[in-house]
């Protein structure tokens, strides 16, 4: 295997998405210590637009511009957050999944100023977040509090905190950990607590099909209990083919055994609605399982709420 000299890492310009990077480089540097890095940083629609992203297509919002960096020969290798990996579509054409890293912690964080856990949270409290998936779980579990909408980068959000936009803050534990900002939370939420989106703290990195001596140097990164956690949980979320304004959570597991799990569930917006579903994989590969656990979904009603939800 010939191992390329520089492989050129296209990201979002963001603190977090360059941290992601970083990470990539020294996993990189130490499998293959001979061998360059450069970053090539660019703007997102995502990035750029604050408003609602059903607005500006949603899907797709952080990732067009680093898919065509990529397809163009700008750069070499693209790092992703899979949650924001729209999973209803196949990755662009021309492009693959070359490694999944290890995954990160999977939950979500309360951040209050005052250092309150979420049952603390007295009525009435502003708590900013724009995820749909947040909102239907905290309508169901905590009525009495009231969501703000809150876009922006988790640096942005947290400025906006201390600005009193809002009383506390939801954001994933794994972003504000990459960022080196562990020290706001006030309180790490159970998945149970907070189901979190299909593909949390998993790091995808995406090559051109044909670039094998980039994909054989990458795929060393990736971790084997990951990989299939990552691809139930995405053939789940493409055989549901939600959109991005559907409240969607969910996350497989690999057990001590080595056995494969996911749960899932489908919201309506207020959170009065929840579908749920739990499965093992026994023999079933992951894809397979992901398909069986969107399909029990659908069974009950799933496909219903999610096309009775405007986007």
């Amino acid at each position: 295997m010939a191992v390329p000299e520089l492989i050129r890492i296209v990201s979002r310009d963001s603190p977090m998405a360059l941290a992601q990077v970083e990470r990539v480089r020294a996993e990189l540097a130490a499998l293959h210590p001979g061998v360059r890095t450069e970053v090539v940083p660019v703007k997102t629609t995502g990035d750029k637009w604050l408003g609602a992203l059903s607005q500006v297509e949603g899907k797709g919002a952080f990732t067009k511009e680093v898919d065509a960096a990529l397809l163009s020969g700008e750069a070499d290798l693209a790092v992703h957050c899979v949650k924001d990996v729209p999973a209803d579509r196949p990755l662009p054409a021309g492009t693959v999944f070359a490694a999944f890293l290890e995954r990160d912690d999977i939950r979500d964080a309360l951040v209050h100023p005052g250092g309150l856990t979420l049952d603390e949270l007295p009525a009435g409290a502003r708590v900013g977040t724009s995820s749909v998936r947040r909102v239907a779980q905290l309508a169901a579990t905590h009525p009495h509090l009231t969501c703000v909408p809150f876009r922006g980068n988790a640096n942005r959000r947290l400025a906006k905190l201390a600005a009193g936009e809002a009383d506390a803050l939801l954001l994933a534990v794994s972003g504000l950990e990459r960022i080196g900002r562990r020290d706001v939370i006030s309180e790490v939420l159970s998945p149970e607590t907070m189901m979190p989106p299909i593909g949390a703290g998993v790091l995808a990195l995406q090559c051109r099909e044909g670039d094998s001596d980039v994909i054989d140097a990458v795929s060393g990164l990736g971790h084997p209990e990951t990989h299939r956690e990552a691809t139930a949980e995405r053939m789940f979320l493409h055989v549901l083919q939600g959109h991005c304004n559907s409240p969607i959570a969910g996350f497989a597991r690999v057990g001590r055994s080595g056995e494969l799990s996911l749960r899932a569930c489908v919201f309506t917006p207020d959170g009065k609605t929840r579908l749920n579903a739990h499965e093992w994989a026994g023999r079933l590969d992951p894809a397979t399982l992901g398909t069986s656990v969107a399909v029990a979904l659908l069974r009950q009603g799933a496909r219903e709420i999610i096309d009775g939800i405007a986007h």
